[in-house]
């Protein structure tokens, strides 16, 4: 549902920016520069207000994923969906299944579509990461995605490129030290 069908129907602009940082595919990806552009939130607002609506499905997903596509499993069409979902899935996770919670939170830090916190939270139950370790890496990523959006939606991509190698090479760093 569009923004602007949101906001007709009485829906504050937090609602909006929370609601569509939750939806699959678009995430904070496209809430952030919705909150900062059109709805003029300063970044420090708009972004920890991202990441929260973006994080709103993940426990959810986390623990009820094996549960649900069981069930559903059992209508035909819905089985062959949740397979070809679950191998593109996997043949795009190949940096999580090789690094497990490096490779969790470097793929869902690239702003990219089918790189959030769905496809990262679909993955890391498909590989088997723990609910905390998994719940961990997507909040690093989603905050590394975050603050390249936010750059992005605030200094161009010149920002959003120098935001986003230094965060990464600082996530990377910290995991590293943290399981060695």
């Amino acid at each position: 549902m569009p923004p602007e069908e949101l906001l007709s129907l009485g829906f504050s602009k937090e609602l909006v920016v929370l609601i569509i940082a939750a939806s699959p595919i678009v995430e904070l990806r496209l809430a952030i520069p919705l909150a900062i552009i059109t709805f003029g939130f300063p970044w420090y607002y708009a972004l920890p207000l991202a990441i929260i609506g973006n994080l709103l499905p993940v426990p959810f997903i986390l623990l009820f994923l094996d549960a649900i596509t069981r069930w559903l499993g059992k209508i035909a069409l819905l089985d062959r969906l949740l397979n070809w979902l679950f191998e593109r899935t996997r043949r795009r996770g190949k940096i999580i299944e090789r690094y497990k919670r490096i490779g969790l939170v470097l793929f869902v830090a690239i702003p990219l579509p089918i790189t959030g916190a769905w496809t990262g939270s679909l993955a890391a139950v498909l590989f088997g990461l723990s609910f905390r370790h998994a719940f961990l890496s997507i909040l690093i990523g989603l905050f590394i995605a975050g603050v390249i959006v936010t750059c992005l939606s605030l200094l161009g991509w010149a920002g959003a490129v120098i935001a986003g190698v230094a965060l990464c090479g600082i996530a990377i760093y910290s995991l590293w030290r943290a399981s060695g």
